[in-house]
């Protein structure tokens, strides 16, 4: 598996993630949706939608974050992953992205905007190549890295996966 993620990396020419795997921006569109138009929530103008590849590990995980915008998520090889969610209300969902539709799996999902998510890898020695897209598109000022123990004092019930899917 080592050489298959190392080959993937260098091919599609991957960078580390702060969330964790490694991502590249493969479209970021170029019309603008003035901040005005978007709302206060925003910090800026956003172009109508980015993509990434997104390539995760089973050795790693996508740390519990959260962004402003729907994020879609297709799958494209490797292991099937769980992408873990809890909403604004506290209500936590997983969810299987793969393609083995008789097991449940989808080959495509969308986790709604504001949602608390993170992903890891279903079988072990593997890895899974998907790509996300976001609309209004992706800004890094979007983006909020979840501390493990604020996280767990807003959701106490679900302390065992923020644990588990958090760094800090």
């Amino acid at each position: 598996m080592h050489d298959q993620v190392q080959d993937l990396i260098e091919k599609l020419e991957l960078l580390p993630h702060p969330e964790g795997g490694y991502y590249k921006e493969i479209y970021r569109s170029p019309g603008i949706i003035p901040q005005q138009v978007l709302g206060k929530h925003f910090s800026g103008n956003r172009n109508f939608s980015t993509s990434i590849y997104f390539l995760l590990t089973s050795d790693d995980f996508s740390a519990f974050h959260r962004i402003g915008q729907d994020e879609i998520w297709y799958f494209h090889s490797g292991s099937s992953l769980f992408i873990h969610m809890i909403d604004q209300q506290g209500n936590y969902f997983r969810h299987e992205l793969g393609t083995g539709v008789n097991k449940g799996q989808t080959p495509q999902f969308v986790v709604p905007a504001g949602y608390w998510f993170a992903s890891n890898i279903k079988n072990k020695n593997s890895y899974s190549l998907v790509g996300c897209t976001v609309a209004p598109g992706f800004d890094f000022d979007d983006f909020e890295l979840a501390k493990r123990e604020k996280l767990i004092d807003e959701f106490p019930q679900h302390s065992e996966i923020i644990h588990k899917l958090t760094r800090l």
